[in-house]
């Protein structure tokens, strides 16, 4: 059985290389209208911004360099950065790193652990959900399943849940 710590900021301080490993099968919890979500972590994927090694990740927001978009990016690690993709799909990546470094690990995929009834819903709004093992299958669907939107939760602290300032819930 495997034994689950709460995520601390100087777990999240190293690369993005080193804590992607750790948060496999690690839990994401979201409780939102309500509803409470527990996830465990199956994929990840991690992604170096402009500063970390000699060459940028071609695949990172942060490669060029600070913008509106990626700022959460470059804040303090343990923070969500969420961000639109296609212009439908909210994907979630834990920042880490030493702030002003930009790392991000994005999580892929997920298993639900708890919640099935509140993914399925929220996953149901975004499209047919064949089989529950689907339910957060992908970064898209990781989101939905999750509960957690751009541009509302970006910036979250994943270590204390509170939302940053100026945001507001929908």
């Amino acid at each position: 059985m495997t034994t689950h710590v709460p995520a601390t900021r100087e777990a999240l301080s190293a690369l993005p290389l080193e804590v992607a490993p750790r948060l496999l099968d690690a839990l994401l919890e979201t409780e939102l209208g309500g509803e409470r979500v527990v996830l465990r972590l199956s994929e990840v994927e991690a992604y170096h911004g402009r500063g970390t090694g000699d060459v940028p990740d071609p695949g990172s927001h942060a490669r060029m360099g600070p913008t509106p978009r990626n700022a959460t990016m470059w804040g303090e690690p343990g923070h969500l950065y969420v961000y639109l993709s296609h212009g439908i799909h909210s994907c979630v990546n834990v920042v880490c790193g030493p702030a002003g470094t930009a790392g991000g690990v994005l999580l892929r995929g997920a298993e639900v652990v708890e919640g099935a009834d509140a993914a399925r819903r929220r996953r149901s709004e975004r499209g047919v959900v064949r089989h529950d093992r689907d339910l957060a299958r992908g970064p898209g669907r990781l989101g939905d399943a999750s509960g957690l939107r751009h541009p509302v939760h970006d910036g979250v602290d994943a270590v204390t849940g509170e939302i940053r300032a100026g945001a507001r819930a929908r």
